[in-house]
Order: structure tokens, then C-alpha cells, then sequence
């Protein structure tokens, strides 16, 4: 009879840094729900939370896959951008709203390759590239139109109305102090395709040969070629990828606010880059998870609300509070990864 006991295989440095990202984010939510109560003990808070940040998750999902494999898009809140100034323009003019989809999807990919080729196959600076790439679409934007423009699309407004009232859930909702009535907690229909992007990509990262390819590019780029892994077409695939999900952000980002705006998704990519670092993704690449990423979201969002809920609720208390935590949660990357390497030496 074998007594022996199996032996329990030590986390990944993606699973660990994974881990501390969702411990970080329920001790963070805990400590706002005793110290502030008021909105923080309502489920709904949560949940608008999710709905106002939808897009910033589908992007930071793009932005995980590409610095994964060890690159960089700073072109992704632009692109995000065009897309819905794009989309609400043309539904304005009476267009179809199948096509305005299509719009979107079209400029997201186009955008993906053509700086996935720029940066795999002509091996030009990835920074450089999508930094054109801002530009790039910005300039568009503003060529498009300077000032908001409120969809006014009939069939556009049902979308709307239905992503802001389809999911109700009575049963996790709130009595108003005011009035004594059940509000039911909501959560928007952009909240799905965002989870459903997470998920997708988790899956991609985890099970398929593409996903485990972006780890190797971005842990040893050397190493992926002896492995027999084409790494120009794999890191050209991350770009495509990331592309498609900032023409899909654009769109939910259009559901979310109903209007097309050169601003709205002004500094999407700094905030997407921060929560994908926070949520364990290293810039130097070969480590990073999209769970990871969607924690590192809501620990954003949840600082932001406790910044506000707060005596300091200045707006700049918001960037200077997420700024210090970025520096902290970078800091504590490098010293568990030291730590952990300094183990697998003895």
C-alpha cells in the first residue's frame, strides 16, 4: 500500500501574484465597507462599479495579452475613442445598427494589424508604434467632430435602454431611506460582454497553443524560437487581438454613455496599463493573467470611491492616491519574484 503523500505543486509567479491581487481587493472593499458604510454595504455599488468600467476591462484585457508577451499599446483608449465617435455619427445619419457593429469591429482590427505588423514583421518599437498610433486616432476623432455627439438613433436608444435595465436583481437591491421602496440592484448588459471577454481570454491564455505562445515570447523570446513557436506571428496576433477588444470597448462605451466624445476615453490606456500591472501582469513579460487584470480594475475603481467617499475628495487626490498605489504594488511584485527566485536557487 503506497502511504506516500502526493505532493502539492507551489503557485506560478501569474497564480501568486494573481492571488494577491484578489486578497488586496476583498481586504480593500472590506475595510470601505467598515469605514465608510453608506454606498459600500449596498451590492449595487458593486455592481456600478462593473457598469462604469466595463470598457476599461475589455481594454485592459488586450492590454494583458500584449504585455504578456512582452510588448506594449498605448494606442488602445484612442482607438476607443474613434470607435464611438465613429459609431454615433454614422447612426446619427440613419445608419444600420448591425453595421455600426461591424464599424466598430473594423476599426479596432484595423488598428491591430496594422501595428502588429509594423512592430512583428518590420521589428520597429512597439512603443513608437502605438504612440503613432494615438495620434493617429485622436486626429481622427477630432476631424470627425470636436464636439459630443448624442446618439439619437431610435433603434441605438432601445440598445441603450435595454443595456441599462435588462439585468435587474430585486432580491440583492436595497430599501431607499427616503421613500421605503426595494431598489433592485442593476447591472448593464456591457458588464456581460465584458465578463464574456474576460472569460474568453482567460480560456485563450490557459488551454490554447496561441495563449501559452504569448508567455513564451514574453518570458524568452530566444527560447520560444527553439521551441518551434513563429514568434512574429505571435506577438502580430497579440496587437490584432488587443485591437478587436478596443472596437469592441468603444461600442459597450457608447451603450454605457450614449454619446460619441474625443474625451471620454482620454487616459483608458494608462488606467488599462495600471490595472493590468496591479492585477499581476509584469511589463518586462511571461507573467500576467486576465482574472488578475479584472481584480486590479475593481482595486482601482475601489480606491477612486474611497478617495471620494473620503475628506479628500479632490480630484487630483485620485490620481496621486492611484499613482502611490501603482509604485507599492510594483515595488511588492519585485520583491515576491525576488523573494520566490531567491527559493528555487537554495
Amino acid at each position: 500500500m503506497n502511504n506516500k503523500v502526493k505532493r502539492r505543486e507551489p503557485l506560478t509567479d501569474t497564480q501568486l501574484l494573481m492571488t494577491i491581487a484578489i486578497c488586496i481587493f476583498v481586504v480593500m472593499y472590506i475595510a470601505a465597507m467598515l469605514g465608510f458604510r453608506g454606498g459600500f454595504l449596498h451590492v449595487q455599488q458593486i455592481f456600478d462599479m462593473l457598469n462604469d468600467n466595463a470598457p476599461l476591462i475589455i481594454v485592459a484585457c488586450g492590454l494583458t495579452i500584449v504585455m504578456i508577451g512582452g510588448g506594449i499599446d498605448i494606442s488602445v483608449g484612442a482607438v476607443t475613442s474613434l470607435v464611438a465617435m465613429s459609431c454615433s455619427l454614422y447612426l446619427n445619419k440613419g445608419g444600420n445598427m448591425a453595421v455600426s457593429v461591424l464599424i466598430a469591429l473594423g476599426i479596432g482590427l484595423a488598428f491591430g494589424l496594422l501595428q502588429g505588423y509594423l512592430i512583428s514583421y518590420l521589428e520597429i518599437q512597439p512603443f513608437i508604434i502605438t504612440l503613432a498610433g494615438m495620434f493617429l486616432a485622436r486626429g481622427l476623432t477630432t476631424i470627425l467632430s470636436v464636439n459630443p455627439q448624442k446618439v439619437e438613433h431610435a433603434d441605438f436608444k432601445a440598445l441603450m435602454n435595454a443595456n441599462q435595465n435588462t439585468i435587474k436583481i430585486p432580491w440583492l437591491g436595497y430599501i431607499s431611506p427616503k421613500n421605503g421602496n426595494l431598489i433592485p440592484a442593476t447591472l448593464e448588459l456591457g458588464v456581460v460582454i465584458a465578463l464574456a471577454c474576460v472569460i474568453i481570454i482567460f480560456l485563450l491564455l490557459r488551454f490554447h497553443k496561441l495563449g501559452r505562445g504569448f508567455y513564451a515570447i514574453g518570458g524568452n523570446q530566444t527560447s520560444a524560437l527553439m521551441l518551434g513557436i513563429n514568434v512574429k506571428f505571435t506577438r502580430f496576433m497579440s496587437y490584432v487581438i488587443c485591437g478587436v477588444l478596443s472596437g469592441i470597448a468603444g461600442y459597450v462605451l457608447l451603450m454605457h454613455s450614449g454619446a460619441g466624445n474625443a474625451t471620454n476615453a482620454a487616459g483608458m490606456e494608462m488606467n488599462a496599463i495600471a490595472a493590468a500591472i496591479i492585477g499581476g501582469t509584469l511589463l518586462s513579460g511571461g507573467v500576467g493573467n486576465v482574472i488578475g487584470t479584472f481584480f486590479g480594475t475593481m482595486i482601482l475603481t475601489t480606491i477612486n470611491k474611497i478617495v471620494v467617499a473620503s475628506p479628500l475628495n479632490a480630484p487630483w487626490w485620485q490620481k496621486i492616491t492611484t499613482g502611490g498605489m501603482l509604485c507599492i504594488f510594483i515595488i511588492l511584485q519585485s520583491v515576491v519574484l525576488s523573494v520566490r527566485s531567491k527559493g528555487r536557487k537554495k
